[in-house]
């Protein structure tokens, strides 16, 4: 039986909650599980850290702190930005826009500026996870070229 190791290809189903309150932020149940090749970046660093050496089969439970998940949460990501530069979008407190830099939310909007946050929406929080490992395989030669799993039946991108 395969263990979850570096270059390897994982399915799993998760659900993520918030410790604090244990609302749901993520979950695979009722739709496809999660595919990712280990070790090649794809997954938050504690994720793929507490799946190291698990089976189909088994069952995990893990408590992540902020920083290894998606970091603390850095206040000089937060920018106020002339309104002129979202172009044609009219900016709505609680949007998720896309820009040069990666995902921003508009956190406040004024009469000329607003107030853009590009801090992960997860940034400072320490996050649970439930796992099942569903299946784990080598992964291919072409899958660790390429840097991440490939479908059934080979590369489909």
């Amino acid at each position: 039986m395969t263990a979850i190791e570096n270059n390897t290809v994982a399915t799993v189903h998760y659900t993520g909650t918030l410790p604090e309150n244990g609302k749901t932020f993520d979950s695979s149940i009722d739709r496809d599980p999660l595919t990712f090749l280990v070790g090649h970046k794809q997954m938050i660093p504690g994720f793929e850290r507490e799946l190291m050496g698990k089976s189909a089969g088994d069952k995990v439970e893990f408590t992540l702190s902020a920083e290894e998940a998606y970091g603390e949460h850095n206040p000089d990501a937060i920018q106020e930005v002339p309104l002129e530069m979202f172009g044609e979008i009219t900016p709505e407190v609680g949007m998720t826009l896309m820009s040069d830099s990666g995902p921003f939310n508009v956190s406040e909007v004024g009469e000329t500026t607003a107030i853009v946050d590009f801090n992960h929406a997860l940034a400072g929080k320490s996050l649970t996870f439930n796992i099942e490992v569903i299946e784990v395989r080598s992964a291919t030669e072409e899958e660790i070229t390429h840097g991440h799993a490939h479908g059934p039946g080979g590369h489909h991108h």
